[in-house]
């Protein structure tokens, strides 16, 4: 008996301490690590999230690949305005574990309204290099590298302006209070920190969050991906943004909430500044939900600006 009891306390410990360890140095990755094994497993039984590629489409484009900061090579693709005069130039920037393909579409919509469209692959993401994600800490930089291909390598002169998209859009963010050289963005529901939205997405995901336990993971995860979660605060850099912007968001949003699009919005030192609220729109159809009136009042936006 003594024996038995024995093996169980050694064999309880050791489920401990395999559980402890697989928390500190596993758990973070889920975090941060985009093309992590078994994400990348688990979404290979999920259905593509989109059929479309550049490659079949009949748009006017090319890719690209540019190198960044710290030598990530980022999976770009330009496609050129239809019409006689450009009016301006327009990052696309997706939402996490997505690709640069969701924006075919939109791209075609641009170039029919007379702009260029580059639609990126954000690192770690799709064809670009790195393994992690790092909320706009890093991604911001790599705008500015993209924007200094534009200007030397594609003699872009018109003016260039960010849309992004959840993730995309706490980038765009950062990335306009960083590099004044955009001159305009379009932000769709996004968050004003990392730390906040990873507390809210363990309580959305898994029915419970206790944050001291999500803080540490958090800083872990900064560790592990070589940033300071501290850093990630798009809110910080609002107060940075003088350029014409629009914020959208849909009141229904569970993932990310409208309060967040709205503190950043009351952040923003811009003039220039407008707010979309989109009725009965979620975190995942804003675009579905708004049709074609939703796009010709964002590309309005644009042609003002």
């Amino acid at each position: 008996m003594k024996k038995k009891r024995k093996i169980f306390r050694l064999s309880l410990i050791s489920v401990v301490l395999i559980g402890l360890l697989f928390l500190h140095f596993y758990v973070p990755r889920f975090i941060t690590e985009i093309k992590n094994p078994l994400i990348e497993s688990f979404k290979s039984k999920q259905p593509p999230q989109t059929t479309e590629s550049f490659k079949d489409s009949s748009l006017n484009g090319t890719a690209l690949q540019i190198t960044s900061f710290d030598g990530i090579a980022l999976s770009c693709y330009i496609t050129y305005s239809n019409t006689t005069v450009t009016k301006g130039t327009v990052i696309l920037l997706h939402g996490i574990r997505s690709r640069k393909e969701h924006f075919v579409a939109l791209c075609e919509r641009l170039a029919n309204a007379g702009y260029h469209a580059v639609a990126v692959d954000l690192r770690a993401h799709g064809k670009s290099g790195g393994t992690h994600c790092t909320f706009g800490v890093k991604e911001k930089k790599d705008i500015s590298k993209i924007i200094d291909y534009l200007i030397t390598e594609e003699k872009i002169t018109t003016p260039i302006g960010v849309w992004g998209q959840s993730l995309g859009g706490a980038i765009g963010l950062q990335a306009m209070g960083t590099d004044k050289r955009i001159a305009f963005g379009i932000i769709e529901s996004t968050f004003t920190d990392f730390e906040t939205i990873t507390h809210d997405y363990f309580q959305f995901h898994l029915g419970f969050n206790w944050k001291p336990l999500t803080h540490y993971l958090v800083h872990r995860a900064g560790k592990i991906a070589d940033f300071n979660p501290e850093e990630a605060k798009p809110i910080a850099y609002c107060e940075k943004i003088t350029q014409p912007i629009l914020l959208v968001h849909g009141n229904q949003d569970q993932r990310i909430s409208i309060t967040y699009a709205k503190e950043n919005y009351a952040a923003i030192s811009s003039l220039q500044k407008e707010f979309l609220e989109i009725d009965q729109a979620n975190h995942l159809n804003v675009w579905k939900v708004g049709g074609v009136a939703y796009f010709e009042k964002v590309i309005g936006f644009m042609d003002r600006n």
